[in-house]
């Protein structure tokens, strides 16, 4: 049994109350440090790097095959693309963007940019259509009500998979727009720069950055795979502890583990029955309980009906109150929310893990 640590001052409750899950050397130890430290004058002068030519060739095809069959219909706004097809809890449904996720370029500007114990807040693939429109420029910590300027909570990935160009939809981002107050919004005389680059190269930001994906102005559609980590303190938006399987995630690597949330953060953040969680040690969610928040592997997400989503319109004929509709292969009908979200907060709750599930969303 581990010795307790004293705890005799407020101060003291900033240690290691919970035998947190130790940090195991991270991938980006091995990146040269003065590589490092360039990329992070970079960061600190634009906003973001472009880091080129990270995968190979095959490594490109490989993923572009595994995630094809994921994207689901295109989104429902200019803001999700009415043309452009997302995947979501890529986590759970392959293992061919793993390698993009800790890749240790990437973890050596993370493991000096945020607190240890990062967390993965999302990992998404976007294939923004032929003939698609610019998207609307953001920047994607601002869900954090938090006032800028101020040092970014998060950072963000978009690899390639198909080669950026100007024309294709490339992410467009407005260098030095990290340092911009709450109040400031982009203007047309602001310079944007698009993100071209080769297939299996990426480009890092800060979630400070404002940007956007750019419009697609060929007849071919352009793929990526985008990245991000926030914070080991704050909400991330995919609640991959939920729709990952635990027989998944004992596969990962330990990188990847913690930043799924089989972490903590000092003092007690995200523990479990006092101590940092593992993968072996969590009991599973049955396969009823997760699948309302992500389906099967390999299965299209479950959808919510205008009855439960106010101000929402129907969509794929959906109209049962209090009802989830699947249009998964082998899956028929309707999932009762009603049944299914309580035992699912439950559990949330049991481990600690309350402000995951909201009982309106899903992962």
């Amino acid at each position: 049994m581990k010795t307790p640590v004293p705890v005799n001052r407020i101060d003291d409750l900033a240690q290691d109350l919970a035998a947190r899950h130790h940090r195991t050397p991270s991938a980006g130890d091995q990146i040269d440090k003065a590589v490092v430290d360039a990329d992070l004058a970079q960061l600190a002068s634009d906003g973001y790097l472009i880091l080129p030519n990270l995968l190979s060739a095959k490594d490109c095809a490989d993923i572009r095959r595994a995630v094809h069959p994921l994207l689901g219909e295109p989104g429902r706004n200019a803001f999700e693309g009415v043309k452009t097809r997302r995947a979501y809890s890529v986590m759970a449904k392959t293992r061919a963007v793993d390698q993009l996720v800790d890749h240790p370029r990437v973890l050596a500007l993370l493991d000096r940019l945020l607190d240890p114990n990062y967390l993965l807040s999302q990992l998404q693939v976007i294939d923004i259509g032929a003939g698609e429109s610019a998207q609307i420029e953001h920047f994607d910590d601002a869900m954090y009500p938090i006032p800028r300027p101020r040092p970014a909570l998060s950072a963000a990935t978009v690899w390639a998979i198909d080669e950026f160009t100007p024309d294709n939809g490339a992410t467009v981002v407005l260098p030095g727009s990290h340092h911009w107050d709450s109040q400031r919004r982009p203007a047309t005389s602001d310079k944007r720069r698009p993100a071209v680059m080769p297939a299996g190269s990426c480009v890092f930001f800060l979630d400070t950055l404002w940007h956007g994906g750019g419009a697609n102005t060929t007849d071919r559609n352009r793929l990526a795979v985008t990245a991000q980590y926030c914070q080991p303190w704050l909400r991330s938006q995919e609640a991959f502890a939920l729709s990952t399987p635990q027989d998944i995630v004992r596969q990962l690597s330990p990188d990847l583990q913690r930043m799924l949330g089989y972490s903590i953060h000092p003092p007690i953040c995200r523990g479990s029955q006092r101590n940092a969680p593992t993968a072996a040690s969590w009991p599973a969610l049955t396969m009823s309980d997760r699948t309302a928040v992500a389906p099967p592997l390999g299965c299209a997400r479950p959808q919510w009906p205008a009855a439960s989503r106010a101000g929402g319109r129907p969509r794929d004929g959906a109209s049962k109150p209090g009802k989830i509709r699947t249009n998964s292969p082998g899956a028929q009908g309707y999932w009762s929310v009603a049944a299914v979200a309580p035992r699912i907060g439950q559990q949330c709750r049991d481990r600690g893990l309350s402000s995951l599930w909201d009982g309106r969303r899903y992962g």
